[in-house]
């Protein structure tokens, strides 16, 4: 089967084909090594792009074939499976001589500041690159991160000196006070009574 790489409309360059293709037809292997989560962030910490994909196990294909070059779409032509820990994208509907290649990336991670912007123009575009699960925890993240953060009552416990200042002022009141009532009584006899 004959792939080609040419400018897409979708994003950069595409993966094309030049043959009709029927639906189920196992199209092209994605191929690469494969890192471990941790190498691939370490690799492309601060790159713009990436040709990575995800694995069953955890790990990551760091594309270097023509597989890499199919984009994303939110109205897609193929979807990927991993069998036998190969990854094939293989035709979902027939497809067209001269047509671009897509499946839906379904994103899981990535940093929160991260849109994944997607631009296929697909009618039923979901304008994000992530998975529709993803973006619902995401959105429930981002409230999370906005929510007022209530402030927390300052601790009541008292130092050993605040609280014999306290003990200390106490005795110190009542003793002003019962001196004020006995001097206005003017009648300590009455006020020993009570």
């Amino acid at each position: 089967m004959a792939l080609v790489i040419r400018n897409s409309r979708i994003h950069s360059s595409g993966c094309y084909t030049s043959c009709n293709i029927k639906r189920g037809t196992w199209i092209v292997e994605y191929t690469g090594m494969r890192l471990t989560k941790h190498q691939a962030d370490a690799m492309y910490d601060s790159a713009r792009r990436t040709y990575l994909f995800g694995l069953d196990d955890g790990r990551v294909i760091d594309g270097d074939g023509v597989a890499a070059f199919i984009n994303h779409s939110c109205a897609p032509n193929c979807e990927p499976d991993e069998i036998d820990g190969r990854v094939w994208i293989i035709a979902s509907r027939d497809i067209r001589v001269g047509e671009e290649l897509t499946y839906d990336y379904n994103l899981y991670d990535g940093d929160i500041d991260d849109k994944a912007v997607c631009v296929c123009g697909a009618r039923e575009c979901r304008g994000s690159m992530y998975s529709d699960d993803e973006l619902k925890k995401r959105v429930k993240m981002e409230a999370k991160r906005r929510k007022p953060k209530v402030k927390q009552k300052k601790s009541t416990a008292k130092s050993l000196a605040a609280k014999r200042y306290a003990a200390k002022k106490r005795k110190t009141d009542t003793l002003r006070r019962t001196t004020k009532l006995v001097n206005g009584e003017g009648n300590l006899a009455r006020f020993m009574r009570h």
